[in-house]
């Protein structure tokens, strides 16, 4: 509040300093709703949640029920499939976060700037639609899309270079595929939330910079986009959680290619390996420890940096 308008105050009131008005107290009627609303929440993320951490915590730091340290950890990284695994993920991360965060800010505001109530309607309804199908009906769609002889993009799968099922979906092109998947599964939700973001920038803001003489393009990259930057930590940090998990998607197709994709190539493929496979609870245990532990501490990045929960 600037001097004068507290001055104002003051000599409405009196001269007496105005007093904070308290927000009222929810009567006992909201409290029990909250609670009735709250405990099923809570008890089903004690139940498969917290409990299977501390038990997957238990698991990664003991062999036969006796306590091991770090032997676990250290036998996991130095498997053969570990680093390769590391390194099919990160690379997925990297290509479907940049996708993400780039596309759905670009379709966000180009959906916002439709003047059309209907036609904005609309197109958000249709940007929503793919995330309607679970993660392994959308990959068995993408098995048809990804195979030239059955594509409606074939023509463009020739043009790339994909002459075979098998060829598009080659080691070196799978975390491009992957990323595409995951993107046509999962942003158009990403879509409709930074939309309803960009509704809720004051139009005093829009205005201010209309009259500066900003045009879209400005308007958006010194106005709209930094006032999104909470809702795109947000998107990264639960992408983030979700691409760490990748275990799905690859092994559909790796059992639609006939082991062209191998098993292992995902952290969470090699975790069912060692626990399913292998008879290996403990290793699977901690290959899950460091996921979370990874995950966690780039979640605590963005948000830091994003600025998750500073007030504005």
């Amino acid at each position: 509040m600037s001097s004068h308008t507290e001055a104002a105050a003051r000599t409405a009131l009196g001269g007496r300093r105005p007093r904070p008005v308290r927000a009222p107290l929810p009567s006992r009627s909201q409290s029990r709703m909250g609670v009735a609303f709250v405990t099923p929440y809570t008890l089903f993320l004690l139940a498969f949640g917290a409990l299977p951490t501390l038990y997957a915590i238990y698991l990664a730091f003991t062999k036969n029920n006796a306590f091991v340290g770090l032997d676990n950890f250290v036998r996991v990284v130095q498997d053969y499939r570990f680093m390769p695994a590391v390194g099919h993920v990160g690379l997925y991360l990297i290509v479907w976060l940049i996708s993400l965060i780039v596309l759905v800010v670009l379709l966000a505001l180009a959906v916002h700037g439709v003047r059309s109530r209907r036609l904005s309607t609309s197109v958000r309804f249709i940007y929503y639609i793919p995330g309607a199908l679970a993660g392994a009906s959308s990959v068995l769609l993408w098995l048809f899309v990804l195979d030239p002889s059955v594509s409606p993009v074939s023509g463009l799968l020739n043009l790339l270079g994909s002459d075979s099922f098998v060829n598009t979906i080659q080691i070196d092109r799978l975390p491009v595929v992957l990323a595409i998947i995951a993107f046509w599964t999962g942003a158009g939700g990403w879509i409709v939330i930074m939309y309803g973001a960009l509704n809720n920038i004051p139009n005093e803001v829009m205005e201010a910079a209309r009259i500066d003489g900003a045009g879209p393009i400005k308007t958006a990259l010194f106005v709209q986009i930094p006032l999104l930057r909470k809702w795109i930590s947000y998107m990264v940090i639960l992408s983030l959680a979700a691409g760490t998990q990748l275990f799905v998607e690859p092994r559909v197709l790796s059992q639609a290619s006939r082991g062209v994709v191998p098993q292992d190539y995902s952290l969470n493929q090699l975790a069912f390996l060692f626990a399913f496979k292998q008879n290996d609870f403990n290793g699977s245990a901690a290959i899950s420890l460091l996921l979370l532990v990874v995950a966690l501490g780039l979640s605590v990045f963005f948000v830091f940096r994003g600025g998750l929960f500073e007030r504005d």
